[in-house]
């Protein structure tokens, strides 16, 4: 039995773990927290525009279960908010037990607290990863999903400082390259502007520091709109966001907010006297980061040059998936590459050939797209999401966006890639 060891147990991760078990592999999941999911445990927007497609072609592809535990914690669904339309909004508190009850089923042995720090290659080929306690753990394949957020250092030197969000860098430990610790030199995410970088692009506040009004409304439709006063307008900070996506400007005009459990604001941080100025905001407090009036986690700062089937160039035995493989951003985006990874990661260590997905689908010409882009100096200042922005354009002048589910089931089918992430190898 191959031995797959995934370094990461954000939705990448799990989406890897998935497929490298659903392919027969015995999986071992590192994850240097106390829990799964990282930036989803305060994420929760699925299916939103043109992620509505890739979720389905990946669960045609035989891969639908993180998207079932998405769909089984849902707060709403088929809702609509500036520029998005048929979203799905989980409860980020239900969702990572979801999660983690899944991997269970399918005996991924999911190791929490394990940071891993130093890797050992040979030939090319890395043989093991090894703890910060030292520990070394041996495999046949491995998957980096890491993320391309922290350690603390980064968010000072690039963003506003540690805003102390979901990551907890202080606590656990920040995230380490496993790629550039074994040699490969790794690509640099850019803004707009040519600076390094990109923050996370929304806070979550609680809804108990909301006016009744705000709240009723959050939980009855999932959205609530509240202009801002001109005076407080600020459009200043749409450019730096990692999720354009949202950098419209109805998010500069107006707090916008989403039911995710939290309340999501859609902005990356908003200075918190200015925010307890807007009606119904005056006791307003933010959830995550517990500083989203200052700033918040800083991304894109370490993407492993890759192929299309996810095979990080310059290793032989080292797959990527989530924001590792390139500017993409976003929960799908991050599950749907990890699955291809997952699948790719037990093929190679099974003598097979790899799996490279069509550019007539969305997952399979958003992994190529990207790694095109990745490779110009322009391309390195966006980001590439299935939900809005460039990509979403793209998709849609391509042909590729579609809602109808039997139209993508067709599509997969016509590929002769229907259940291929649920066979065994």
């Amino acid at each position: 039995m191959a031995k797959v060891v995934i370094i990461g147990g954000g939705w990448a991760g799990a989406g890897a773990a998935v497929t490298a078990a659903k392919a027969g592999a015995d999986v071992v999941l590192l994850e240097r927290t106390d829990m799964l999911l990282g930036t989803g445990l305060v994420g929760g927007i699925m299916r939103n525009n043109g992620r509505f497609t890739a979720t389905e072609e990946a669960i045609a592809l035989g891969a639908p279960e993180l998207f079932q535990a998405v769909d089984d914690t849902a707060r709403h669904k088929n809702i609509e908010f500036p520029g998005h339309k048929h979203a799905t909004l989980y409860d980020v508190a239900k969702i990572e037990p979801a999660v983690r009850q899944c991997l269970e089923q399918l005996a991924v042995n999911v190791r929490f607290e394990s940071l891993v720090n130093g890797v050992k290659v040979e030939n090319n080929r890395i043989t093991a990863v090894v703890l910060k306690s030292g520990e070394e753990i041996t495999g046949d394949v491995f998957i980096e999903t890491t993320g391309t957020a922290g350690p603390m250092g980064n968010c000072a030197k690039y963003g506003n400082g540690c805003a102390m969000c979901i990551l907890r860098c202080p606590t656990f430990g920040g995230r380490v390259s496993i790629a550039a610790k074994a040699g490969v030199q790794e690509i640099v995410g850019k803004k707009g502007d040519g600076s390094i970088g990109a923050m996370s692009g929304s806070c979550k506040l609680h809804k108990e520091s909301l006016a009744p009004s705000i709240v009723e409304e959050l939980d009855k439709t999932g959205v609530a709109i509240v202009p801002i006063p001109a005076k407080l307008q600020k459009g200043d900070s749409l450019g730096v966001k990692a999720c354009q996506q949202y950098a419209l400007k109805e998010f500069a005009e107006n707090i916008i907010l989403l039911d995710t459990g939290h309340a999501k604001l859609m902005s990356p941080y908003y200075a918190l006297d200015k925010l307890r100025q807007i009606p119904g905001f005056e006791d307003a407090r933010f959830e995550d980061p517990y500083s989203g009036g200052i700033g918040n986690s800083v991304r894109y700062l370490a993407l492993s040059p890759r192929d299309n089937t996810l095979k990080v160039e310059g290793i032989e035995n080292l797959f990527c998936g989530g924001e590792k493989a390139g500017l993409l951003v976003g929960h799908t985006e991050a599950i749907v590459t990890g699955s291809l990874a997952g699948h790719n990661a037990v093929r190679q260590a099974k003598g097979k050939e790899l799996v490279e997905l069509p550019t007539n689908l969305a997952i399979g010409d958003a992994i190529a797209h990207v790694n095109e882009q990745m490779k110009t100096e322009e391309g390195l200042g966006k980001k590439y999401t299935f939900s809005g922005s460039v990509y979403f354009e793209r998709m849609k002048a391509e042909g590729i966006y579609c809602t109808d589910i039997a139209k993508i089931q067709e599509k997969v089918d016509q590929a002769g890639l229907t259940g291929v992430f649920a066979k065994k190898i």
